[in-house]
């Protein structure tokens, strides 16, 4: 439980960071994203979620 607070956390950190620096381009990003048909936001997010779950096997099997 506290590694998915800390990976929230860490979210939360890097999203709000990019919405500081760039807030312009992030306006930007989310014009794109509107005009993007379902079925590409969905397979954009299974492939960022298994990359993401891929990045955690690695480090959890390897870094220890």
């Amino acid at each position: 439980m506290i590694e998915l607070l800390l990976a929230l956390g860490l979210i939360l950190a890097l999203e709000g960071a990019l919405y500081a620096a760039f807030p312009g381009g992030m306006k930007r990003m989310m014009m794109l994203v509107l005009t993007q048909p379902d079925e590409a936001l969905r397979t954009a997010g299974l492939g960022a979620a298994t990359l993401g779950v891929g990045v955690i096997w690695v480090v959890k099997s390897f870094v220890q």
